[in-house]
């Protein structure tokens, strides 16, 4: 029953052939949309989906927990923006005061500001000892920062930077989930072929312990014979468990990569077979890497934003020129009328001749991080070239394996075919069996490695030069 989704849904895949190829195209795409809607309303779903690399990168792209993340950095990074930009606007408040007591000074400024003073408030008592008093306040001001040696176009320029080194982040981000989801799907894959492998041995392990039996019973070879294909049977029902388990962790993982729950489980419909990609030389993916990797161009940005953190240091030392206006309606009830109103304006220069060090210190703080970042600008490129030269050799390597190991799976196979025979004929001993047998089982099962650390492996360069995204071969082809 766990299956029988993915079943219905390989027999159309097949039936294409035979001439309704749009019409399983059509279905296909009908379970796509009824499987990602599901997703989406957090339904548990009980069979496995089918599913090709491209859904499942979009899904994931959709869905992952890390780009979520990295998206909500590029919107905290964008209002940062904003706020910097703020700097370059003027402030305007408002505040509504009431007041009331019988302080001297209060009450004689409260009078002065309501324009309600009179000869009797000179009076030696009324001045001394004043009756309560109240005043309600109600004040706009503002100021304006008209020039502070261009610190706030360096706060402005910072954020942008900043900004832009998010989105790199976001890129990056896109392109690591992009490829986990490439190699757990490749791994689901793997997993059932070697759960095929596993089953195969199984049978052929049987088979050898049902002719060690017959030959042991007959008297044509001794119990040790019949012991060893036991030995072997029960080695391969372990193989088999292990696969079985294998591949459902395999599924969990493709889940998880996804950024969907562990019980949706998904049935990949594309299968292992040998694919060629394209691959161009060493030195010009290198470079490649180089010029279009987004966590160097991110690191470069985060180096143009910390320059701009020592010109806002440099214009500390410098004059601070800012604006200011205010006006204010005093009168002795809440509602207006009664009173009197004010107002003031002005232009404030400064400019901080001593603050005990404290503006070198943040000057050589703020060099010293400059430093740091070219640094580590210079350390990740260098981690990159070293990163694109392992991936290549990695991928190489694997296509060269993949040749390889096709000719030692029709050789290992041949090869168990005639000892077989030879130990019906009673030619060879078990061992001989029994190690072609293994020759056989690891030479189909180092086939389907190798294609999986080639399709895997070239994904990983594409990540690893920047360029892997949906639309990459390593997806698409």
């Amino acid at each position: 029953m766990r299956y029988l989704g993915s079943q219905a849904g390989l027999k159309v895949t097949s039936a294409s052939r035979g001439g309704i190829g749009s019409l399983a195209q059509a279905i296909a795409a009908f379970f796509t949309v009824l499987l990602i809607a599901g997703i989406a309303a957090g339904q548990e779903k009980t069979w496995a989906s089918p599913l090709t690399l491209a859904q499942a990168v979009n899904v994931a792209l959709e869905k992952s927990p890390q780009r979520k993340m990295a998206l909500a950095e590029t919107r905290a990074a964008a209002a940062d923006v904003k706020e910097a930009r703020s700097g370059l606007l003027p402030r305007i408040g408002f505040s509504e005061t009431a007041t009331d007591g019988n302080d001297p000074v209060y009450v004689f400024g409260g009078e002065l500001r309501q324009q309600r003073f009179t000869a009797a408030d000179f009076a030696l008592n009324a001045l001394n000892r004043p009756t309560p008093f109240s005043n309600y306040a109600t004040r706009f001001d503002g100021d304006w920062n008209l020039f502070d040696s261009f610190a706030t176009w360096h706060s402005v320029t910072r954020a942008e930077r900043m900004k832009d080194a998010a989105g790199r982040q976001l890129e990056r981000a896109d392109q690591e989930i992009i490829f986990r989801v490439v190699d757990s799907y490749f791994h689901v894959l793997l997993a059932k072929k070697q759960l095929e492998v596993a089953e195969q041995a199984m049978k052929t392990a049987e088979a050898i312990l049902g002719r060690s039996k017959d030959r042991y019973e007959s008297g044509v070879v001794v119990q040790s014979d019949y012991l060893s294909a036991q030995v072997r049977m029960a080695a391969r029902k372990q193989e088999l468990i292990l696969a079985q388990n294998e591949l459902a962790l395999a599924r969990a993982q493709l889940s998880t990569a996804m950024g969907v729950p562990t019980m949706n489980e998904f049935e990949p419909t594309d299968t292992l077979a040998e694919k060629s990609f394209p691959l161009t030389s060493l030195d010009e993916i290198e470079q490649k890497a180089v010029g279009n990797r987004p966590d160097l161009k991110r690191i470069r940005a985060e180096e143009s934003a910390q320059k701009e953190s020592v010109s806002m240091a440099k214009s500390a030392f410098g004059p601070r020129v800012s604006g200011f206006a205010g006006w204010e309606a005093d009168n002795p009830t809440f509602a207006a009328g009664g009173g009197g109103s004010n107002w003031v304006a002005g232009i404030q220069l400064q400019i901080d001749l001593f603050q005990g060090g404290a503006k070198r210190a943040q000057l050589a703080h703020e060099r010293a991080i400059e430093e740091k970042v070219a640094a580590a600008k210079e350390m990740a490129t260098d981690a990159v070239r070293l990163e694109v030269r392992r991936a290549y050799y990695d991928v190489d390597a694997a296509r060269q394996q993949v040749d390889v190991v096709r000719a030692s799976v029709t050789e290992s196979q041949e090869s168990l075919r005639i000892n077989q025979n030879r130990y019906d004929s009673g030619l060879a001993t078990i061992t001989d069996l029994l190690a072609s047998d293994e020759a056989a089982r690891r030479a189909q099962a180092d086939y389907w490695e190798a294609l999986y650390r080639y399709y895997t492996g070239y994904a990983n360069l594409e990540l690893a030069s920047g360029t892997l995204d949906s639309q990459s071969p390593a997806v698409t082809q």
